[in-house]
């Protein structure tokens, strides 16, 4: 730790202030960001504080307002398990309603004061010798024994690299940016890609528009989507002590059910014909029909959910082209297949990076190098949440970890669980420093892509962002979440080499909230 005159001398010399002395430093304040403060607050840690790039809380809750954003998981199953919530509006939660129960879960559980809004990170490197994080924001620097990145993977938009798309005379933007000022009544808008973004927006916006034409690269395996109002009779038993907890427990073993089908992928035609008969209901066209049919095995990519989608495409103004886009032309389209469209307004449903998290490229371990330069476009961790190399870090939905059959709330608890399971036996057991083994490292990952072999991802004959650019499978979870939880129900000291605190000394926990 540096001395008073240190710091005293440092401050002079950078114009920033002492660093900031922390036992726990959170990164992202979205649903697993919260999460992690409420679990800190819980085991009495309040040397935390958590760092967000945004101005408000709410993590791709916040980001994602395109029209019909909502949530593909009953609302039963999507909140915290501590914090559950018996007055949603609808079977499947809008965007708006689940970004006011992450703010309200917040501020009950009294977590807004922790949060530093406008702050991202700009690096994090590991210091062997004062065993701390040196984390480095532009308004500050934050010693602390642990981080836990909660940052995610549905943050970072995908801009695709399009000759022409930086001078097209027109509007574009994302749908994670949507532009809510620009009108779109009247408009010829194209949309590139149709994932699970798109599904949502394209129903809301086609009335709108004079000319819709989707550009389809890859057709999505779409299931009817059981949602409606919430009555106040459903409401008012959802109220009853147990009800809520019997109908999230029924829906978690419902889709776990249904989760199996991606370990033993056979089993997913069944409900592969209940796609295609979706398909056969809605669209009574023969072309757009088979334009619109996958020719690989539901669940290689993320099952979407809709009622309104396929009826949006047959509408008079919409045209479906099956092909990418070549380039940008003026204000033209112009398709892989040749084929010319002019339009006004471009909007990218293209997705997020997710193999490749930026704060891999703004983490650094013992070696000196980056989460991204050990990774080499492969990320991997023991269990999800550790690295070897990068002692006393947390990942929360990190490598393998996604499940694509149920809530992600049931990854981000068990995750939370364990670093917090780590960070008591730190304190139980004095020690500065845990870093899971090398081996122990590679044996775990060897069995998860043992297991991946056979899954729908691996063998289901698509493309999708569970392969990285390696080829290699390294964001699903090859087993049930069952397991998952119990791999991450007690943190394993045995798996980690550790390293005792040099010499006792009293811990003083200082609420740095109104600091």
């Amino acid at each position: 730790m540096s001395t008073p005159a240190r710091e005293r001398q440092r401050k002079k010399s950078t114009g920033r202030p002492a660093p900031v002395e922390l036992e726990v430093l959170v990164i992202g304040a979205g649903i697993s960001g919260i999460g992690a403060g409420i679990r800190l607050l819980q085991q009495g840690i309040r040397r935390f504080r958590i760092l967000e790039k945004g101005q408000d809380l709410g993590g791709t809750w916040r980001d994602n307002t395109y029209p019909g954003c909502a949530c593909d998981v009953p609302s039963a199953l999507y909140s915290y398990s501590f914090a559950q919530k018996a007055d949603w509006r609808r079977v499947f939660a809008a965007q708006p309603d689940i970004l006011d129960y992450v703010r309200d879960t917040a501020r009950r559980h009294e977590v807004e004061g922790f949060i530093r809004f406008g702050e991202p990170l700009d690096q994090a490197r590991w210091d062997d010798a004062a065993g701390h994080w040196v984390v480095e924001t532009h308004r500050a620097t934050y010693h602390a024994r642990a981080v836990i990145s909660c940052t995610g993977y549905l943050h970072q938009p995908i801009i695709p690299a399009l000759p022409g798309l930086d001078t097209f005379p027109g509007t574009v933007f994302h749908s994670s940016r949507w532009d809510h000022a620009h009108d779109l009544s009247g408009k010829r808008v194209a949309v590139i890609g149709t994932g699970a973004s798109a599904i949502q927006f394209v129903p809301e916006i086609q009335p709108q528009v004079a000319e819709l034409k989707v550009y389809q690269r890859t057709p999505q395996w779409i299931l009817p989507k059981p949602d409606g109002t919430l009555k106040g009779i459903q409401k008012r038993l959802l109220a009853l002590p147990g009800a809520r907890q019997m109908l999230r427990g029924l829906l978690y073993a419902g889709f776990e059910t249904f989760g199996i089908g991606f370990r033993k992928p056979a089993m997913l035609k069944q409900v592969e014909r209940l796609a295609r008969a979706h398909i056969r209901w809605s669209v009574a066209e023969p072309a757009l029909r088979e334009k619109l049919t996958p020719d690989y095995t539901l669940g290689c990519k993320r099952v979407l959910l809709s009622n309104d989608y396929y009826p949006a495409l047959t509408q008079d103004n919409v045209e479906v082209l099956a092909t990418g886009v070549r380039e940008i032309r003026g204000n033209v389209v112009v398709a892989e297949d040749g084929s010319e469209r002019e339009v006004d307004t471009i909007i990218l449903g293209t997705g997020f990076t997710v193999t490749d998290q930026p704060i891999a490229h703004q983490v650094r371990g013992v070696s000196g190098e980056s989460l991204a330069d050990i990774w080499a476009g492969s990320p991997q961790a023991y269990r999800g949440t550790t690295i070897h190399g990068f002692p006393n870090l947390f990942l929360v939905l990190g490598p393998n970890l996604a499940i694509g059959h149920n809530s992600a709330f049931i990854v981000i608890e068990a995750q939370i669980r364990y670093a917090m399971a780590a960070l008591r036996a730190m304190r139980k057991q004095r020690l500065a420093r845990i870093e899971v083994r090398a081996d122990v490292q590679a044996a775990y990952n060897e069995a998860v892509q043992r297991d991946l072999a056979g899954t729908v991802w691996n063998t289901g004959g698509c493309s999708s962002y569970y392969i990285d650019a390696n080829g290699k499978n390294s964001t699903g979870f090859p087993w049930s979440t069952l397991v998952m939880r119990r791999l991450l129900a007690d943190f394993d000291t045995a798996h980690y080499h550790t390293v005792a605190k040099a010499a006792p000394a009293q811990e003083v926990d200082a609420d740095v909230a109104t600091a």
